[in-house]
């Protein structure tokens, strides 16, 4: 039997860790759309046992990062919308897993029956605390204890969660509606845990669990709106949306959920990690294409 952490989603309001606060909200005076944008892997609060624990450099354990992208959404709060940061790194909990995708490997005891020890993701090393970074290099010089992961979990992953929620629900109870945006990047060329391994990639990729998540008017309408703009665009592959796109996204419920995947080229030099000039020039780019969103027709998603 699972524990009921997995009841806690919704409930735990905010938890900190021992660097400060798990998550940040940015929330507008008033929201008057009825949009949610998340950042779930742009957090980068290492922790100093974690960076010791590491047989990586700080560069390469950065690799995971979405960096820059909690940046290049921030003009959402002047739309009126909200905008939630992880501010812990994926490479350290990865938020956008079930809460407990584990790789047994990693572990000195063996793991309790409920842990999903088998999806595609752990398989892959990218767990809920992953043993590799997206680069395919093994992050950690020994074996790790459950409990001390658990404790992560506890301390980080559910609380992000439970913002989120308060979020989705406040917006859907406000507006009848829900859209929430989960904001990504991706390496310019597919690395060797992906289903594109050496590939280069097109600028932008919306993932809606392959017409699941959402309306299909609001991948279109992301789609039109990204074409205008200038981007390449591709829809669910190599990423079709991980575990918040799947379990927020429930249009039956009048929650949607649309993940956007950025070519990190467009802003970044990948290999030091530091912004570009097309960090400004994609920031202003994806204020056209937030005021895209705020066309849509509320009749249609709430119809969904």
């Amino acid at each position: 039997m699972r524990p009921d952490h997995d009841r806690t989603l919704a409930t735990v309001t905010e938890a900190h860790d021992d660097e400060g606060p798990a998550w940040t909200a940015l929330e507008p005076a008033e929201q008057t759309l009825p949009l949610v944008f998340a950042s779930p892997h742009s957090g980068i609060r290492y922790p100093p046992s974690f960076i010791a624990a590491s047989r990586l450099d700080p560069v390469t354990l950065r690799q995971s990062e979405d960096a820059f992208i909690d940046e290049l959404f921030a003009d959402v709060v002047s739309h009126g919308v909200p905008l939630l940061k992880a501010n812990f790194p994926r490479a350290y909990v990865d938020p956008n897993r079930e809460p407990y995708e584990l790789d047994p490997a990693m572990f000195d005891t063996p793991l309790p029956a409920y842990v999903n020890i088998s999806s595609p993701r752990v398989q892959a090393g990218l767990g809920t605390v992953a043993r590799v970074v997206t680069s395919g290099e093994e992050i950690y010089r020994a074996k790790l204890s459950f409990a001390e992961v658990r404790q992560r979990i506890d301390r980080l992953y559910f609380p992000y969660h439970a913002a989120l929620a308060r979020l989705i629900d406040g917006t859907r109870e406000r507006f009848g509606v829900c859209l929430l945006i989960d904001c990504h990047s991706m390496p310019s060329v597919g690395g060797p845990m992906d289903a594109d391994p050496g590939l280069r990639r097109v600028d932008t990729v919306l993932g809606d669990r392959f017409g699941t998540s959402c309306a299909p008017a609001v991948t279109d309408a992301a789609e039109a709106a990204l074409l205008q703009l200038g981007f390449s665009v591709c829809r669910n592959v190599p990423y079709a949306g991980g575990f918040t796109t799947k379990h927020y996204g429930q249009p039956r419920k009048r929650v949607h959920a649309l993940q956007i995947e950025l070519n990190r080229a467009l802003y970044m030099d990948e290999k030091t990690i530091t912004p570009t000039a097309g960090l400004a020039v994609v920031r202003a780019k994806m204020r056209g294409l937030i005021e895209s969103f705020a066309r849509l027709d509320l009749d249609v998603l709430r119809a969904a």
